[in-house]
C-alpha cells in the first residue's frame, strides 16, 4: 500500500530500530524494579502502598492522557496531532496493563484507606462505608472505569488499524466517539481519583480535584510525546515530516496545560483558604507542615514558574533537542506533584523510601516495554488518513 504519492510505502513508515532496543531494555528495567517492588512489600511495608498507588497514578495518567489528547485531535484535526497520533495510540493502549496493576491495590485496601478498616467510630464515615466506599463498591466502579477506558481505546485503535489498510474512510466515526468520549473520560477520572486518591483523607472534599489530575495528565502526555519524538525525530521515518512548526504546537500545548494546572490548584487553595472551614483546610494543613510544605514550594516553583517562563521562550519551543530537557523535567514533576497528594495522608512528616523509587522503574520499565510494542506494531504514520496525505505531500512533490 502506497501513499497518494506513490513513494512511500508502510515498510518505509514503520518504527526505527531503536524502537525495539528500548522496548528490551525497558523490560529489563521492569522486571529489575517489579523484583525490588515485591521485595519492598515484605521489607518496608509502611512505605510500599502509598508508593505503589504513586507509581500507579502517574502511569495510569500518561495512558490516560494519550487517550484524551488523541480524542481531542480527531476533534480539531491539525498536523501536530497527525505526527504524534501513533504515538497517543501506543501509549492509550497500555490500559490493560494498568488494569492488572491495579489488583495489588483492590487487594490492600485496610493498607491505604482509614475508612476500609475495621472499628470505625465516626457516624458519617460509618454511613460513608456503608453506601460508597466499600469494597464492593470499589471494586464495581474500578471494573467499569477500566471497562469504559479501554473500551474507547479499543475502538479507535481498531478503526485506526483499518485505515491503514481501507483508502477512503471517512472520519466521522472518529469524531463522533470522540465528542462524547472526552465528556466520558473527563466524569469517569474525576470519579476514579475520588475514589482512589481524595478518599486517603474521605472526610475532605473539593469539587475541583478531578480537574487537577485531568490537567496533569494532559500535560504528561504532552511532555511524553516530545520525549518520543525527540528519540524517533533524529532517524527515519519522523526525521521525514517531523518539522519545527509541528514541535512548536507541542511546546506550545504544553505552556498551555502548565497554566492550567496552575490554574486549577490556585482555585481550589483560594476556595478553601476564603472558605476557612474546619472540614476543608486538614488536606492543606497536612501538606503545609512536616516538611511537606517544602515539597509544595518546590511544585509552585519548578512545576509552574520555571517552565511557564521557559516556555515563553519561541526559539525553546520550536527545537525538539532543547524542549526534551523541559519535557522531561515536567514529567519528573508529575511524580512529585501526585507523591504529594498521596504521600502525606500516610505519613505527616516528610517520608521518602528507596521502594518508590523501585515501584517507579518497574511501573515504568512494564509500561514503556508495552508502549513500544505497540508502536512497532504499525508504521508511525496512519497511511491513508486524509490529514497524514496532507502531511506527506509537500515533502515528496
Amino acid at each position: 500500500m502506497t501513499t497518494a504519492t506513490g513513494k512511500m510505502t508502510k515498510s518505509d513508515l514503520m518504527a526505527p530500530l531503536v524502537a525495539q532496543t528500548i522496548q528490551q531494555r525497558s523490560l529489563v528495567i521492569g522486571a529489575i524494579g517489579a523484583i525490588a517492588s515485591v521485595a519492598g512489600a515484605f521489607l518496608a511495608p509502611d512505605s510500599f502502598y502509598s508508593a505503589y498507588l504513586t507509581g500507579f497514578m502517574f502511569w495510569l495518567g500518561l495512558s490516560l492522557g494519550c487517550m484524551a489528547i488523541l480524542m481531542m485531535y480527531h476533534l480539531v484535526g491539525g498536523a501536530w496531532g497527525t505526527v504524534i497520533r501513533r504515538i497517543l495510540e501506543s501509549g492509550m493502549m497500555t490500559l490493560p496493563l494498568m488494569f492488572v496493576l491495579f489488583i495489588p491495590i483492590l487487594l490492600n485496601l485496610p493498607k491505604l484507606y482509614f475508612w476500609a478498616r475495621p472499628g470505625l467510630t465516626d457516624p458519617k464515615m460509618v454511613e460513608i462505608t456503608h453506601t460508597y466506599l466499600n469494597f464492593n463498591g470499589i471494586l464495581v466502579r474500578y471494573i467499569f472505569y477500566f471497562a469504559v477506558w479501554i473500551g474507547m481505546a479499543y475502538f479507535l485503535n481498531r478503526w485506526s488499524t483499518e485505515q491503514d489498510t481501507i483508502t477512503g474512510q471517512s472520519t466521522l466515526r472518529f469524531r463522533a466517539l470522540s465528542s462524547i468520549g472526552l465528556v466520558i473520560y473527563s466524569l469517569t477520572i474525576s470519579f476514579a481519583v475520588i475514589d482512589w486518591v481524595m478518599s486517603l483523607q474521605a472526610r475532605w472534599i473539593s469539587t475541583i480535584y478531578g480537574l487537577l489530575f485531568i490537567a496533569g495528565q494532559a500535560l504528561a502526555a504532552f511532555c511524553f510525546c516530545v520525549v518520543i519524538e525527540d528519540i524517533l525525530g533524529k532517524r527515519r521515518p519522523m526525521s521525514g515530516y517531523l518539522n519545527d512548526t509541528e514541535v512548536h504546537d507541542h511546546g506550545k500545548f504544553m505552556l498551555a496545560f502548565v497554566m492550567v494546572w496552575a490554574y486549577f490548584n490556585f482555585s481550589q487553595w483560594l476556595i478553601i483558604w476564603a472558605g476557612n472551614l474546619p472540614e476543608e483546610i486538614p488536606w492543606y494543613i497536612r501538606r503545609m507542615n512536616g516538611g511537606w510544605e517544602t515539597v509544595g514550594l518546590f511544585l509552585v516553583v519548578f512545576h509552574f514558574a520555571v517552565p511557564f517562563a521557559l516556555l515563553l521562550s519561541r526559539q525553546l519551543k520550536r527545537k525538539a533537542r532543547t524542549l526534551v530537557w523541559l519535557a522531561t523535567w515536567l514529567l519528573f514533576m508529575r511524580i512529585v506533584d501526585i507523591y504529594w497528594h498521596i504521600e502525606p495522608a500516610s505519613h505527616p512528616t516528610f517520608h521518602l523510601s528507596w521502594v518508590f523509587f523501585a515501584i517507579i522503574a518497574g511501573m515504568g520499565g512494564l509500561w514503556m516495554a508495552y508502549f513500544f510494542h505497540n508502536l512497532k506494531s504499525r508504521p508511525l504514520l496512519a497511511v491513508n488518513a486524509p490529514q497524514t496525505l496532507r502531511l506527506l505531500e509537500p515533502a515528496h512533490e
